[in-house]
């Protein structure tokens, strides 16, 4: 059986947004007072107490730079909270940010959407991905928040 994993923002990309985000502006860290944010480079939520940041991140740009692709209008690029210093990454391979509802969104080899999916809590998400990759076409999948649309992480088949 393949296994399907969550992918943390890549460290050399953290490193890049944590001087320019891809929306060109310097990282403002801050102490997070309260904790709870979802951070996208260890894939989990933050501690009050923390220094992180809010930078904006374009994941299929990123991707499709990697892989060749020209997402075109599909190339987008939105908030994520991510430590101000390096963390060093998750330390689990579960499925972080289950406790909600979650879209996932099916991209193409070429970065075009080719679907989506409602996800509930009590659904087995590793279910939910051996059901999108089942289509041949499908290059990788974004998990994103329902109640604002943020990325959350991406998988790619293993």
């Amino acid at each position: 059986m393949t296994s399907y994993h969550a992918r943390p923002i890549e460290s050399a990309a953290l490193k890049e947004l944590r001087a320019t985000d891809d929306a060109g502006r310097p990282m403002a860290p801050f102490v997070d007072d309260e904790g709870g944010a979802p951070l996208r480079c260890c894939l989990r939520r933050s501690e009050p107490g923390e220094r992180i940041a809010l930078v904006s991140y374009a994941p299929l740009r990123r991707w499709a730079a990697e892989a060749g692709a020209d997402p075109g209008a599909y190339d987008e690029r939105g908030p994520v909270f991510v430590h101000a210093d390096d963390c060093g990454g998750p330390d689990s391979t579960s499925h972080p940010f289950t406790g909600a509802h979650r879209v996932l969104r099916r991209y193409s080899a070429e970065g075009r959407i080719l679907g989506g999916r409602l996800v509930d809590p009590s659904e087995s998400f590793d279910e939910a991905f051996a059901e999108a990759f089942t289509d041949l076409e499908v290059a990788l999948v974004h998990v994103r928040a329902v109640e604002y649309g943020c990325f959350l992480y991406e998988v790619r088949r293993d």
